[in-house]
């Protein structure tokens, strides 16, 4: 099978999408399958031979995003040289409309994964408002129902798909992690040389450090935690465009010394970090899968977490960790936190039911459960009659195309003056 996967992030960016998609794109092609990725250009990206890369504008509004910009012709020919049997698209804008356009044109089947809750985005674009958010909800729900299938992270996000007016068919299906790699961390020897004590308490997160990631919520509960345990550590993996400002904030309440923070990590290194934490702390509410979580909880690390869509599905309180209320302050996370530090016996017992629930999210399980999709898609599509088109044919073909990509963006364009979606608020 001839897959082609369309992203507006891939690596060497760094978030839960671009790892999302190069997990699926590295185990269809170990399952035999052919794969190409149309990205756009980003900071640091190596050439390769399954990989276009289209021209972008570079860290858009000060983030830490590429933006691409409109080339067409490179991405036709691209796909007339690779003719896919099905196109898999992973945003709703930008590359996600060439992916529409180029099904279209290909008549291939297209499936979109709502990866992101785009709403919690905009404060990365000028002039961010409620509307905007509005609107924006608004073209992804029209987006998915201009797709032949759209696969949900979780069924939380599923189920709000549907309350915001989603009609083509949903799947539930997280992104996959490798078991194996996140397990096979050596946590003595990253603490050994990271400089964290043998004994340490050790309080871990890992995760793009940005504005919608909800890390003030975050810092102001570990360092109430980390004032009642003066033993505890905090070990924050990752950049970005907030790491600043949490660490100023933990910075004035705790040593210096007891808050490291490594930047980026990679390969074993990673896994390593993951291994040398004794849990593991999240308080994002925008996300729809929370792939971190399930790589804590394949190094056998409970989680302490808020209440939230893709979060549900993984943390069981009480069972692989603590779910909180959404509503819940930074002392009842703090609480919670205290009460893994003081028993170790309950941490022991939360890290065995953490290994066996991330054995649900094994890659090839999740791949094979997408392949599905693929299959059953491409065997429902009709066959393209071979007819003699004309130019006057292939001119209506794509006014056809663009009138429909027209629409998408009226309908979210009229959500600015329209009563707030369904979910909008409150996204349980």
């Amino acid at each position: 099978m001839r897959i082609a996967m369309f992203t507006n992030t891939y690596l060497p960016h760094v978030g839960g999408v671009a790892r999302a998609v190069d997990t699926l794109a590295k185990e269809c092609s170990r399952m035999g399958h052919e794969v190409r990725i149309i990205a756009p250009d980003f900071n640091g990206a190596e050439e390769a031979a399954n990989v276009l890369r289209t021209p972008a504008i570079q860290n858009f509004n000060g983030s830490d995003f590429s933006v691409q910009l409109p080339v067409p012709n490179l991405v036709r020919d691209f796909m007339d040289d690779f003719k896919p049997d099905i196109i898999h698209s992973h945003h709703p804008f930008l590359l996600g409309d060439t992916a529409l356009r180029e099904a279209w044109k290909s008549h291939v089947p297209i499936l979109f994964t709502h990866h992101t809750l785009y709403e919690c985005y905009t404060h990365y674009v000028p002039l961010d408002s409620p509307a905007l958010k509005r609107v924006v909800i608004q073209l992804a729900t029209e987006y998915c129902n201009l797709c032949d299938r759209v696969i949900a992270p979780s069924q939380s996000i599923a189920d709000l798909l549907v309350k915001r007016g989603v009609s083509k068919e949903i799947r539930a299906n997280p992104t996959g992690i490798d078991l194996g790699f996140f397990a096979s961390g050596n946590g003595g020897r990253f603490r050994k040389e990271i400089g964290i004590a043998a004994d340490a308490a050790v309080i871990g997160h890992v995760g793009r450090l940005a504005k919608e990631k909800n890390l003030l919520f975050l810092a102001e509960s570990v360092a109430l935690a980390m004032e009642a345990h003066p033993h505890a550590v905090f070990l924050v993996v990752g950049n970005g465009d907030a790491k600043a400002e949490i660490l100023e904030l933990l910075h004035a309440r705790v040593e210096e010394t007891r808050v490291i923070a490594t930047g980026l990590l990679t390969g074993q290194t990673l896994a390593d970090a993951y291994a040398a934490m004794d849990w593991f702390a999240f308080a994002s509410q925008s996300e729809t899968q929370g792939l971190v979580l399930a790589e804590a909880m394949a190094a056998g690390k409970p989680v302490v977490a808020l209440d939230g869509p893709g979060v549900r599905e993984i943390v069981s309180h009480c069972e692989n960790g603590y779910l909180l209320d959404g509503e819940a302050d930074p002392t009842a996370f703090a609480e919670a936190l205290g009460r893994l530090i003081s028993n170790r016996t309950e941490s022991e017992r939360l890290h065995a039911s953490a290994l066996a629930t991330a054995v649900s999210y094994c890659t090839r399980a999740c791949v094979a459960r997408i392949l599905v999709s693929y299959h059953e898609l491409i065997d429902r599509k009709l066959p393209m009659v071979e007819t003699d088109t004309t130019l006057w044919d292939r001119m209506m073909e794509n006014m056809r195309i663009e009138w429909n990509l027209l629409m998408e963006k009226m309908s979210a364009a009229a959500a600015v003056v329209e009563t707030p979606a369904s979910g909008e608020v409150k996204l349980d």
